[in-house]
């Protein structure tokens, strides 16, 4: 069994494909979720042991351009150098600023060993997109997905679902590791942090949620559904609060490549990543109740014809009056189809023949 649940769970077919990760989101609750975060939490690799930081580490080369499968992390860079460049905080939709502490912060002691498998606790961690800071100090988990507008798929096996364990998994391993955390940030910002468990954000350009309504029965209602569930049971379970956000950018892709790596060209705009009531379910339109018909208008004598005798053979129009041998007497009301008449015998209307040729007629 892996050291890190919830990272298991992230890369469980079910949760990688299309259409299947709303019903696995379905089957998980806060208290489910609560037990995995207990175990990422448990097994976080600790740097401060193997004698490292976590803030201002850098690995591997500046990129110098776009790069296949490397928008996400090059988005997360763009937006911790803004933010440094300017010292500006990013707003968010609630009006409230995030402050952007570092990028690509690492968690892992070393890089995986193969050799260890499942019981490596650096199997399957990776670098954090965002470590921020909310206006009540606590700290912020932020997990980055970008597509650009012309993208008309998302990457296999990139689903919300998938987005939100995995950044589950980074908050355990950050809230297991906030004491150091949170020197590390005062030594470098002087600003003290919160104790309370840390936020996660899942922080998406607007085609990412697009295409993901898009690909989902429903336009994205079910799993919109179950996502906004979870976050309001991990929220009460853990503590963890979950938002889904969206990250508008001004250009494409929205970010220019310096000598010190991606830098966004102006500053983001967040934003809901869906509207609300996008996850309630449409109810079927009720069938309409058919109006009762009115009560037909009575059509009145016209006392300028005498009464006739009623015979089958004869023709009659709309306000005679007919002498019946059983019924008395009556007034033509209407013409109701082929050779029938509706006749009106005091307050009782009788359907008659009419027009009907007799034999020997």
């Amino acid at each position: 069994m892996s050291l890190h649940p919830l990272i298991e769970l992230s890369n469980d077919a079910q949760v990688k494909q299309a259409k299947g990760f709303r019903a696995a989101a379905a089957e998980l609750s806060g208290e489910k979720l609560e037990i995995l975060y207990q175990g990422e939490a448990a097994n976080a690799p600790r740097r401060e042991e193997a004698g490292k930081k976590y803030l201002g580490v850098r690995t591997g080369r500046i990129p110098t351009g776009l790069q296949a499968g490397k928008d996400d992390r090059h988005l997360a860079m763009a937006v911790a150098a803004f933010t440094q460049a300017t010292d500006a905080a990013i707003e968010l939709p609630s009006g409230d600023k995030l402050t952007i502490i570092d990028a690509l912060v690492p968690l892992r002691t070393a890089a995986p060993d193969k050799a260890k498998g499942d019981a490596d606790p650096n199997k399957g961690v990776e670098d954090i997109d965002l470590l921020g800071l909310l206006p009540d100090d606590r700290l912020a988990v932020i997990r980055t997905k970008f597509l650009a507008p012309e993208a008309t798929r998302g990457g296999a096996g990139d689903t919300p679902l998938r987005a939100l364990l995995t950044g589950l998994a980074q908050t355990a391993i950050v809230d297991a590791n906030a004491a150091v955390l949170r020197a590390e940030i005062q030594e470098a910002t002087s600003r003290t942090t919160s104790e309370e468990a840390p936020a996660l954000i899942i922080l998406a350009s607007p085609r990412y949620w697009e295409i993901c309504r898009k690909r989902e029965a429903q336009k994205g209602a079910g799993w919109i559904r179950e996502l906004e569930r979870l976050g309001r049971e991990v929220s009460g379970q853990i503590g963890v609060e979950i938002f889904y956000l969206s990250i508008q950018l001004e250009s494409e892709p929205g970010w220019a490549y310096e000598e010190g790596g991606p830098v966004l060209m102006a500053a983001p705009d967040l934003g809901a990543s869906w509207e609300p009531g996008a996850g309630k379910l449409k109810p079927k339109p009720k069938a309409r109740a058919r109006k009762a018909d009115a009560a037909p208008a009575i059509v009145e004598a016209d006392l300028s014809k005498p009464p006739r005798s009623y015979r089958i053979s004869d023709t009659y129009e709309p306000g005679e009056r007919i002498e019946h041998a059983k019924l008395g007497t009556g007034v033509v009301q209407q013409i109701t189809g082929r050779q029938k008449i509706s006749v009106l015998f005091g307050e009782e209307t009788k359907l008659l023949a009419h027009e009907r040729p007799v034999a020997g007629v």
